[in-house]
């Protein structure tokens, strides 16, 4: 959500910063709107004060025993009450229409944000380890889960249609282990582990950013929930319509959920394999801070997730997202992407946003900032990591040509001492 106050001060800023993520101005619109919220509030209060005058002189009309002027007072304060009812519905309705309007414009960029139009014009601002010679030509990473037996989408499309997987021995508990080393190195730095809900309502999805622009995306139920696309909506909601005590930020939480998305916009895209599917487990980073604090709890969100990579070692990048590739809540952005021998290409295993105070507003979330002073905190949210895409790097970077999968050696204890999987 955005500040109208802001825009009323900065509206050229505002269109400045939208125009970077392609959008038309879109101030003027606001700024009429909100224009007939003040001149409906300016007649109500109006009426008010009318009213107000009117009622004490009726007292005084009938103190001297006018009648007929005590009445034609009675007739004036009716008068307004009328206006102040039709007015006060006229704001409420223009309101309305003011939020949604605000409601369906992303957030504005902060200005150290690279330029662009596409993901073709991310910027790369890191890279770690070097990607594996190998001396056999490298396999994708379900053709060797399929050939061991131990991944298989046949069985799952018979249950559940495309998109799905049912992993079974080394690779299930492969996938428990990733969760497991992902939540203690979480832990380890300073992040609360949390079991959230895995539904919830409509009004938390509006607080994250996911309502309602993206409900196509979204998995609802018969009832009034929706399944969680990302454990971002429920972390993050654990703050809304609350003032948090400033010495309590920056208050970190990670929990590790299945997430569930209908990937309506990605028709055609990564429909083999694990990388694109319907349901895929994920351990979440979220940060609620004070908004100074947001910058520097963005690098450090970023150092851990990249924290799990090198643990595992496996080659990455990190790249910033331009302007015209940020996702709809975020202010900044920085991808991490691992390295696919099968695609010969990096592909993205994790987002890290900061959100500045988008969503805080969506959720009324604020802190107590000094006395009758409350202000709004700044979310930071991402990926510490995608497990299913965890395990697709391993199987290909960590792959034998005999097919076998070499377990890295940050994992063999989570393994059970197991080193080869096949």
């Amino acid at each position: 959500m955005h500040d109208i106050k802001a825009i009323r001060e900065n509206p050229a800023e505002y269109d400045a910063l939208w125009a970077k993520r392609g959008l038309e101005p879109q101030t003027k619109k606001i700024l009429d709107q909100d224009a007939l919220i003040r001149k409906a509030t300016q007649v109500m209060q109006e009426a008010e004060a009318a009213r107000n005058k009117s009622s004490k002189l009726i007292g005084q009309a009938m103190a001297k025993g006018d009648k007929e002027e005590a009445e034609r007072l009675k007739t004036e304060v009716a008068g307004a009450k009328n206006v102040i009812a039709a007015m006060g519905q006229q704001v409420e309705s223009e309101k309305a229409q003011l939020d949604m309007l605000l409601a369906s414009l992303p957030n504005v960029p902060f200005e150290d944000v690279p330029d662009g139009e596409s993901e073709d014009d991310n910027v790369e601002v890191a890279k770690w380890g070097e990607p594996k010679e190998f001396s056999f030509e490298p396999q994708s990473h379900d053709d060797l889960g399929t050939a061991l037996g131990l991944m298989n989408f046949e069985t799952a499309a018979k249950m559940s249609g495309s998109r799905f997987v049912v992993l079974s021995g080394a690779l299930s508990r492969m996938d428990r282990a990733l969760a497991s080393l992902m939540l203690d190195m979480q832990t380890e730095e300073g992040f609360e582990e949390t079991t959230p809900p895995f539904l919830v309502w409509n009004r938390a999805l509006f607080g994250t950013g996911q309502l309602p622009k993206f409900e196509e995306d979204l998995y609802k139920t018969d009832g009034d929930h929706y399944l969680i696309p990302t454990a971002e909506v429920s972390l993050t909601n654990t703050v809304r319509e609350s003032i948090l005590d400033a010495d309590a930020l920056p208050k970190r939480l990670t929990a590790h959920t299945p997430c569930f998305r209908s990937e309506a916009g990605s028709a055609g895209r990564d429909t083999k394999g694990m990388i694109r599917q319907h349901q895929f487990n994920k351990v979440e980073l979220v940060s609620i801070c004070k908004p100074e604090e947001s910058e520097d709890e963005h690098k450090n969100m970023l150092r851990c997730a990249e924290a799990v990579l090198q643990k595992l070692e496996l080659p990455y990048r990190v790249v910033e997202l331009c302007t015209g590739d940020l996702g709809f809540g975020a202010r900044k952005t920085y991808d991490i992407e691992v390295w696919l021998p099968s695609q010969n290409t990096y592909r993205e295993i994790s987002s890290i946003s900061n959100c500045g105070d988008f969503q805080a507003r969506r959720m009324q979330a604020r802190y107590k900032f000094a006395e009758k002073d409350n202000r709004f905190v700044h979310t930071l949210n991402g990926s510490g990591l995608a497990v299913g895409r965890t395990l697709v790097a391993i199987l290909e970077n960590y792959q034998n040509e005999d097919g076998t999968i070499t377990v890295p050696k940050a994992l063999v204890p989570y393994m059970g001492g197991l080193e080869t999987i096949g």
